[in-house]
């Protein structure tokens, strides 16, 4: 089944917006994704007709407010084949959640420990274990990857072992677009006993995400690149493992029982969600999930793969383009410098023409380093892009290679 990419496109009210005058051609998906109208009506929705607190409320706003908070809930939990809807946690995005986790960690971890990431991680899942290392005492090992910005999995292996307590890897980089083999992976880290989690931040919104059949302790991963509102996200975490993790943040909802000496915490959800949550973005995020639910994921993916591969080619073919990270498996993201010209020029350019990409080091700047490079620019797309928008990408590049010779 082919994707009708123009009706798809309709449902997105920013994608019919000019630049300068120019059609607006919206190439940096891997930043943040845009909303369909769905999303944006849901959101409205809430605060127009529905906003309450959640849980606490005796009256009918909150209890419909609950409801619908609840039932978003249920939607990620389907989609991404949790075992129970408890496992999902609402947090702020996938740096919240990993913070969840590192920092309960830090209180887990001992002198003589190990931590392994790679070299593929965004900040956000590379600090927060640098810094619950340092908390604890423990070792960070990094995983180094190929020049083409595949993982080494054979030093993955030799990297493992009795010690290691966490593995943390990016379901795709963020930066590159590699895609990797998540559940070989966890298999490999599992069987020397550690817990594991995935940053699904740049996986998600390609689908096909089961929790169960990863095998993994940990999946986090933020609503806006799922085509939902900012300040969203979840970590999921196997119930009995969330279950006895040691809490983050203190305050309201999250308790059982509170004397003005002692405190206990309350059962899953609630325990790792303190304070008033962001209601309409979960609820936003819970839509967001439902329209892309109805889609057919397989031509989504078809057609995300012809358009790097279109891209790609016409890259190759660009003289004085250098691709970073070409690894043999990846999704959605060409990474590319151009010979003579700082990517911040570049994307000035782009902009200008009404190409909307991202420079710089993509919040990875231990990658930008590997590669001996201070930054790149980075053109990452999504399902509502065409090859039309390709061509208007080279077009412009053409253009800026022009000006800045």
């Amino acid at each position: 089944m082919s994707l009708d990419v123009a009706a798809l496109r309709a449902q997105f009210p920013i994608l019919s917006k000019t630049v300068d005058g120019k059609p607006l051609v919206y190439l940096d998906n891997a930043a943040t994704t845009q909303k369909p109208q769905a999303v944006i009506d849901a959101l409205v929705d809430f605060y127009t007709g529905t906003n309450a607190n959640v849980h606490r409320g005796a009256h009918h706003l909150s209890d419909e407010a609950t409801r619908r908070y609840e039932n978003a809930r249920s939607s990620v939990a389907s989609f991404i084949n949790a075992n129970a809807r408890e496992e999902v946690i609402w947090t702020s995005g996938t740096t919240e959640a990993i913070n969840i986790v590192a920092n309960g960690l830090a209180q887990l971890l001992g002198e003589g420990d190990e931590v392994m990431v790679t070299e593929l991680e965004h900040h956000a899942n590379l600090v927060t274990w640098q810094q619950a290392c340092r908390r604890a005492g423990a070792t960070l090992n990094i995983v180094p990857i190929f020049d083409t910005g595949e993982l080494d999995v054979e030093a993955f292996d030799r990297l493992l072992s009795s010690n290691t307590k966490m593995v943390a890897f990016p379901h795709v980089s963020n930066a590159l677009g590699t895609v990797n083999p998540i559940k070989l992976l966890t298999q490999k880290a599992k069987a020397v006993g550690a817990w594991v989690l995935v940053d699904g931040a740049q996986g998600i919104a390609h689908g096909g995400v089961d929790v169960q059949d990863i095998g993994c302790d940990f999946y986090s991963f933020s609503g806006h690149k799922l085509f939902g509102p900012t300040g969203i996200g979840c970590l999921w975490g196997k119930k009995e493992v969330l279950e006895t993790w040691p809490v983050w943040q203190v305050g309201g909802e999250m308790i059982k029982d509170v004397t003005y000496h002692e405190a206990t915490w309350g059962p899953l959800p609630n325990r790792l969600e303190a304070g008033t949550p962001n209601i309409a973005g979960a609820i936003g995020m819970g839509a967001a999930v439902d329209w892309f639910c109805a889609l057919d994921v397989n031509a989504l993916h078809e057609h995300e793969q012809k358009l790097l591969a279109y891209a790609t080619e016409q890259a190759e073919a660009f003289e004085g383009m250098r691709i970073i990270g070409t690894a043999p498996n990846k999704v959605g993201v060409l990474s590319f410098l151009l010979e003579g010209a700082h990517p911040a020029d570049v994307g000035f350019i782009l902009d200008r023409q009404g190409v909307a990409i991202r420079t710089g080091d993509n919040c990875a700047q231990p990658l930008m380093k590997r590669f001996g490079i201070p930054g790149t620019a980075r053109a990452s797309f999504s399902i509502y892009n065409t090859l039309e928008e390709v061509d208007s990408l080279f077009a412009a590049l053409k253009k800026a290679k022009m000006m800045l010779a």
